[in-house]
């Protein structure tokens, strides 16, 4: 095929550090290739691609493109909208009743010139990327579409690091550096930090050892009570490991009164399945988003935690506290941001030459970086708790591995 004379992006799903940066990486690197091509970018994600939505990318926007590594978010802004999902499609009025959004879609694309779409999110806009790809193929339709792997989980299916991640584990830790100064105003404090992680938990595990990190190169003066003791983590639940709440408040309940405070990092999706079993047993409805997931913000993991430990283990008072928007809306770190770029310029070859496919490093052969073919690409990619490093932060903190869960995505 021939190069394309005009490119698309999308950004979609929740946010990560590292959307800004790849629209940023993308459109520099093909004013580097080829400034001939013809770049627009859809707002809101699918809704903006649905309704022909979308920023003309000007000789400004490509001067001043490295802005955009600077700031956090999405500049053109996300949607949840799954192209699959007709009836949520038309309840939203993104399409008329009859209409196949897929189709819409396709037509738009067409109808707008382009020959490439970049997509960056996380699974589920991989996935729609993916049944958009498979679509565009079965009816013959000359288009390339090429998915950057977005996910402050980190848990696409064989991407080794999804874009953003190591920003948001960063971000969290130095969000709870100053939330667990909070157990100076109370004695007997639990304190939970609750970070995102709907069924896997890469960043509350990474979040922790970012956070101790940060403690590993403090100072303390613990004959004044500045000590590293009540600031550690205490306890890290993620929903790959089982829980043994008795035995857990036990060794808790020590750790309260030694150092008149306890800490707990929890993964938001940890503990889901016996809370909405708790939820349904009363007759309460679950409620759930445009994917079918269960929408978190409603079951709220961390209050249950707290609740479970706080008599437990005698707390006097409890705050939980959620990271997940602090870190997720951060601009990319540099590390992400080598990562962000060597992904777009590869992308931007993959256009070059028509190739399809998600850019990531594959971890079934050999981790090398390439276009991971769609088919292959899927979300709930679960957290192994058996990672040396982890087995090495419980053994620290004195918390016993549980049993390996199997999660639900």
């Amino acid at each position: 095929m021939n190069k394309p004379k005009k490119v698309a992006i999308l950004t979609a799903g929740g946010l990560a550090p590292c959307l800004n940066s790849a629209i940023g990486s993308l459109i520099e690197r093909y004013n580097e290739i080829d400034p001939s091509i013809e770049i627009i970018c859809y707002r809101s994600g699918y809704k903006g691609l649905l309704l022909g939505d979308y920023y003309q990318v000007t000789q400004a926007v490509r001067d001043n493109a490295g802005l955009l590594q600077k700031f956090g978010g999405s500049v053109i802004g996300n949607s949840r909208v799954k192209l699959t999902n007709v009836k949520d499609c038309v309840k939203r009025g993104l399409v008329q009743e009859g209409q196949d959004p897929q189709k819409v879609a396709t037509d738009q694309l067409v109808k707008d010139g382009v020959d490439v779409l970049h997509t960056i999110g996380g699974d589920d806009t991989n996935t729609a990327a993916a049944d958009l790809a498979a679509f565009l193929a079965k009816n013959n339709y000359g288009l390339t579409v090429i998915g950057l792997p977005k996910t402050v989980d980190n848990d696409v299916f064989p991407i080794k690091q999804s874009l953003g991640a190591w920003t948001a584990a960063e971000q969290g830790a130095r969000y709870f550096l100053n939330v667990v100064a909070e157990n100076n105003s109370n004695p007997r404090m639990l304190i939970v930090h609750e970070v995102m992680g709907r069924s896997c938990g890469w960043l509350t595990a990474a979040t922790a050892l970012e956070y101790r990190k940060l403690l590993d190169r403090s100072e303390w003066l613990p004959d004044l009570g500045l000590s590293r003791d009540t600031y550690e983590v205490h306890g890290i639940f993620v929903p790959e490991m089982d829980v043994d709440l008795a035995a857990e408040a036990a060794r808790l309940r020590a750790v309260m009164d030694k150092v008149d405070c306890v800490n707990i990092f929890v993964s938001e999706g940890a503990g889901v399945e016996a809370i909405v079993a708790e939820m349904q047993s009363k007759g309460q409805e679950v409620p759930r988003d445009a994917f079918g997931h269960i929408k978190l913000d409603a079951v709220n993991p961390g209050k249950w935690f707290g609740e479970q430990f706080a008599q437990m283990i005698g707390a006097e008072k409890t705050l939980v506290q959620k990271s997940g928007y602090f870190a997720r809306a951060a601009a990319a770190n540099a590390e992400d941001i080598r990562l962000i770029k060597s992904c777009a310029d590869l992308a931007v070859e993959c256009a070059m030459r028509r190739e399809p496919g998600v850019i990531g490093h594959d971890e079934d052969n050999g981790n090398v970086l390439r276009a991971i073919e769609f088919p292959r690409i899927k979300g709930g990619k679960p957290f192994d708790i058996d990672a040396p490093w982890f087995e090495k932060a419980l053994g620290e903190i004195g918390q016993a591995k549980g049993k390996k869960v199997t999660t639900a995505h």
